[in-house]
């Protein structure tokens, strides 16, 4: 199980961004570094490869932070961009030839391996609106306008001798930094300068708005207790808790002192809302629906826990639960001790009575049997919340 949780798709995700984060601090402590070259190229790599490959190791950790959260999304362009990249931060990371670079090293080998084993978790198609087509290619557009431009009527500006040049011109220009070191000596060489300025800056302006739009609403779909597909498609090895109840509370608080992954479904919003907000992941939706608990991934679930205040929802919850995994465990609790076979017949492997059992506990503590109180106090864990006034 623990070989499967290092191997898994959220794994994948979380050594992406590890990589992403390395390889921008290490580029940054390679830039400009007087240290002695270290490592198997060391002898090869002149100085001023080292300091390049410095800040172009910056340059793509930001790029796979780009790419880690397109995973996070599931999306088969992040994993393919992905894959190019990792060993692109594995080759940065040899040619700064520094000891701190080579952890960089290895994490992207671990993360290439992990990454290309969970292939098939990352299948959602990148879907672009026409609008968010738009606002990319108007940066592309923008973007080559400023370049052509200032190359064509280089003569025209001080400073400015070479394509790279052009480009720096058009890229400080649109972000309107401005640095003043390349400038227009004529007045077409100035209009051409306020035409760019006027394109490049609408563009970008544009762009943000319309490509922030999904992260905004990922967020409105937290805050009212919800989650994403893409979310729902990353599950796996996790536990399904189907519905919510008086006893769910205690259920959730023990798998997170379990460390386990679990998904919550309710069709009750003001619950799910609740529970979204202290970061539980939660699905509103009816449990004992076939198209629910495919979306919650009960193919890939490790088991299902089923505890209402409604046996009879949860017969059914069981039921389907059963009909689309036969092989996951699943444990209920039953409010009524005469439903407790019915329960067992629905397809659950355990069912436990809380009243039964409590009962139990009370009339043995009540006669004074060796060992009642201690049995009652780590069941409770000493938890004064779960004991009824």
């Amino acid at each position: 199980m623990r070989w499967r949780e290092w191997t898994s798709g959220h794994a994948a995700v979380v050594l992406s961004f590890a990589v992403a984060v390395l390889s921008v601090v290490t580029g940054i402590a390679n830039i400009g570094t007087t240290t002695v070259a270290f490592g198997p190229l060391s002898a090869y790599v002149p100085e001023f490869v080292r300091t390049t490959a410095g800040f172009t190791g910056t340059l793509t950790g930001f790029l796979m932070l780009v790419s880690a959260f397109g995973l996070r999304r599931g999306l088969r362009a992040a994993w393919t961009s992905t894959m190019v990249l990792l060993p692109v931060t594995a080759g940065q990371g040899l040619l700064q030839s520094s000891e701190l670079s080579f952890p960089l090293v290895g994490l992207s080998a671990v993360n290439l391996l992990v990454l290309g084993a969970n292939r098939r978790r990352f299948d959602r198609e990148m879907d672009l609106s026409a609008t968010q087509m738009a606002s990319i290619l108007a940066i592309a557009g923008a973007q080559i306008y400023g370049t052509a431009g200032a190359y064509a009527l280089r003569e025209q500006f001080s400073g400015m001798d070479s394509l790279t040049d052009a480009f720096y011109f058009a890229l400080v220009t649109g972000s309107t930094v401005g640095y003043g070191d390349i400038t227009p000596q004529t007045d077409v060489a100035r209009l051409f300068g306020m035409s760019a300025l006027l394109v490049t800056v609408s563009s970008f302006a544009v762009a943000l708005g319309v490509l922030l739009t999904p992260a905004i609403e990922a967020r409105l779909t937290k805050a009212l207790g919800r989650m994403t597909e893409t979310q729902l498609d990353l599950l796996e090895d996790h536990v399904l808790v189907l519905g919510y109840g008086d006893l769910t509370e205690p259920i959730l608080e023990e798998l997170g002192l379990n460390a386990a992954d679990y998904l919550v479904v309710t069709p009750d919003a003001d619950k799910a809302r609740m529970l979204s907000e202290r970061d539980i992941d939660v699905l509103t939706a009816d449990p004992s629906d076939e198209e629910t608990l495919r979306r919650a991934s009960v193919e890939d679930a490790r088991a299902v826990v089923v505890a209402t205040v409604n046996d009879a929802e949860d017969a059914l919850a069981i039921l389907t639960a059963r009909q689309l995994n036969p092989e996951i465990r699943i444990v209920a609790a039953a409010n009524q001790t005469e439903n407790v076979q019915k329960l067992k017949r629905a397809g659950a492997n355990t069912v436990i009575s809380p009243a039964t059992i409590g009962g139990k506990l009370l009339v043995r503590s009540a006669l004074g049997e060796a060992g009642t109180e201690e049995a009652a106090e780590e069941l409770v864990q000493e938890d004064d919340s779960y004991i009824e006034e």
